[in-house]
């Protein structure tokens, strides 16, 4: 619907408040660990420090401003943004784009295992400093799990105050970055590109400093996925605030470094050091404040981003609740106890931010190559540009990125484990995408029209017992003119199914993030009916709610005659008789696999059989629904041999 896109474009004190809110946490609080991580162990120098504040400023400058705040926003999908938003824009356009889009969105799921650790961890460590034996490891992880614990209630309510507080976040950076700027005026020379080049070809191992100087822009990927939640005009007119905050940081902490007057830098975090020692303990606070709505804004991110998905067809499906009457706030229990089981095993494992640093950015840096390859595909195909001008952006953002993810790959042995959790998204998401092809391949269709005159013959037929007055068979095709096979078999065979009226409702997942419309074909005079419900990929839908309003809807109209033929109810029951059929797949006992089919199938089923049933993916209500089976043959087997013994 259009209204989403148009109210998201509107800029007010307000809207720009949520922005902030929203857009900038995982970005907005690198300033904790980022220089800290360049510097690290390493000896103090200039070359080190004021080549790590240039890196900073260029990546911020490229990555952030020029790929994702200019040119990645353009991708609006009807005022959304993400990685499914843009791959809806662009899959009919290449192929193979369906893997990429995996690979992308399986990152930015570990992303959001990886951030609220590092995040939280950074802020509480900043505790040490006014008292240096408490224990940060447990008030990481109750701070971590009281905020999923809460995540089922929804965040409407605090979520009003999250725009304030990273108000008073930036404010924060700004001022106490700006007090070493000043005392300190000469570290702005470092923004000079000359000093990135040096540290990058002369200082020793410094092509290995990127790993670290990636962690200041990880947060770029939610600028585009937040898109529906506020528009494209508010989130490039706050980046421009949210920049300079992060830059005078940045330099803020780089000047002090460079003159505390120590050789390293023994565990001491800049970001806190600059404090004075009075502000210490509120800084903390507000530091800790917004490290949990950064954490919140990507749990959030997670929930839709697997909402988008089922809807896709990437992965099962799966429960997902609406916590709040907020529009778009969605809760998904299953995601909620994976992300929480990995962030507390995050925090037991590494227990020190400093130890998640160097586990940080590996996947981040693929999910931003994949929205680069088919932001690509965007400019050229949607927006028409000039081949050439799209080709020397590609290779532009692939040089850069392809260097971090080369600096990232030395982090492996770091983060070897966690490989597994990425290599699990990415399966499921590949084997249930392959495999509904491979099963929708086996689908056939077949013209309704040549059997409109035997459904006719079935219903008038009384020595039939009457099976429904309205019965509802879901349908997978498009075509006004067709159903699948099964679906007349359903009806004629072994005991054939007689009804007043036969309904084929179709529900097509658009491109469209919000729509949500419906054509009815009548192929039989008050007998044969096929409805098309068009809703938008990020739409829960309700099937049967919506079907009801529809014939509601038909009758208030005095269309196809509804409104004078019996519904069904009666005296001792008012609801009118709908039955819904489902038609459910399982894997034939005929079939005769390759090794790599047999496994990609039955991988299929079993996590079909671990998500939700198609009732209640579809929102059907299960007393009025009948589910029926039906054998999926894909190979039969040719040759079976059977000797008669005499």
């Amino acid at each position: 619907m259009k209204s989403n896109s148009i109210h998201s474009k509107r800029i007010s004190i307000a809207s720009l408040l949520v922005a902030l809110g929203i857009i900038y946490g995982d970005i907005g609080t690198s300033p904790l660990y980022v220089l800290k991580a360049i510097v690290g162990s390493r000896e103090i120098n200039a070359r080190l420090v004021e080549g790590g504040i240039s890196c900073i400023f260029w990546t911020l400058v490229f990555q952030t401003t020029i790929k994702y705040i200019w040119l990645t926003l353009k991708a609006d999908n009807d005022g959304e943004g993400g990685i499914f938003s843009l791959y809806a824009l662009v899959r009919r356009y290449g192929k193979g784009l369906a893997i990429l889009t995996i690979l992308g969105a399986t990152t930015l799921l570990a992303d959001g295992i990886i951030t609220p650790p590092i995040s939280v961890a950074s802020a509480v460590e900043g505790l040490e400093a006014i008292f240096p034996q408490i224990p940060t490891v447990p008030i990481v992880i109750l701070i971590i799990s009281l905020l999923f614990f809460f995540q089922r209630f929804g965040t409407q309510k605090v979520g009003i105050s999250f725009g304030p507080v990273m108000m008073l976040w930036f404010s924060m950076l700004l001022i106490l970055g700006a007090i070493q700027v000043i005392a300190h005026p000469s570290i702005l020379g470092a923004l000079n590109p000359v000093y990135a080049y040096d540290l990058l070809v002369n200082y020793p191992h410094g092509f290995w400093l990127l790993g670290a100087v990636f962690l200041c822009t990880t947060g770029a990927e939610a600028l585009y996925s937040d898109l529906g939640h506020c528009g494209r005009k508010n989130i490039r007119i706050t980046w421009a605030f949210v920049k300079t905050c992060l830059v005078i940081n940045y330099m803020g902490q780089a000047a002090w470094v460079l003159n505390q007057g120590q050789p390293f830098l023994a565990d001491r975090n800049p970001f806190f050091e600059i404090m004075p020692s009075w502000f210490l303990l509120g800084g903390i606070f507000i530091a800790t404040a917004a490290t949990i709505i950064a954490s919140q804004a990507l749990i959030s991110g997670s929930y839709t981003l697997i909402s988008e998905a089922v809807n896709l067809n990437f992965w099962p499906r799966v429960t997902i609740r609406q916590p709040s009457n907020l529009k778009g706030q969605i809760y998904i229990p299953s995601v909620n106890i994976i992300l929480w089981v990995g962030c507390v095993l995050m925090v037991l494992y590494f227990k020190r931010s400093a130890h998640m640093e160097a586990a940080y950015g590996f996947s981040i840096t693929i999910a931003m190559m994949m929205t680069t390859i088919l932001l690509t595909y965007f400019l050229r195909f949607k927006l028409k540009w000039n081949r050439w001008l799209v080709l020397g952006l590609l290779v532009c953002f692939f040089l850069i990125e392809g260097s971090f993810f080369i600096a990232n790959v030395a982090k492996i042995k770091e983060r070897w484990m966690f490989l597994f959790f990425e290599l699990f998204i990415f399966m499921t998401m590949y084997i249930w995408y392959t495999a509904r092809k491979v099963s929708n391949r086996m689908v056939k269709f077949v013209d309704l029209g040549r059997y409109t005159e035997k459904l006719v013959e079935l219903s008038e037929d009384d020595k039939i017992p009457k099976f429904s007055t309205h019965l509802v068979y879901l349908t997978k095709a498009n075509s006004r003119h067709q159903v699948e096979e099964k679906i007349i078999r359903s009806i004629f065979s072994k005991k054939p199914k007689r009804a007043d009226v036969y309904w084929f409702l179709h529900v097509h997942r658009t491109e469209e993030p919000y729509s949500l419309d419906y054509h009815v074909s009548e192929l039989v005079d008050d007998k044969v009916i096929k409805v098309n419900i068009h809703v938008g990929f990020r739409i829960q839908p309700k099937t049967e709610l919506y079907f009801k309003k529809i014939v509601q809807q038909l009758v208030i109209n005095k269309e196809l005659k509804l409104h004078i033929r019996p519904d069904g109810s009666t005296k001792y029951n008012p609801e009118p008789d709908f039955k819904f059929v489902v038609l459910e797949k399982f894997l034939s006992i005929e079939n005769e696999f390759t090794i790599k089919e047999g496994m990609l199938l039955n991988a299929y089923f079993m996590l079909k059989g671990l998500g939700l049933s198609d009732e209640k993916a579809f929102g059907l209500e299960r007393s009025d629904v009948i589910v029926e089976e039906v054998p999926l043959v894909y190979q039969p087997i040719s040759a079976i041999e059977l000797n008669r013994i005499i």
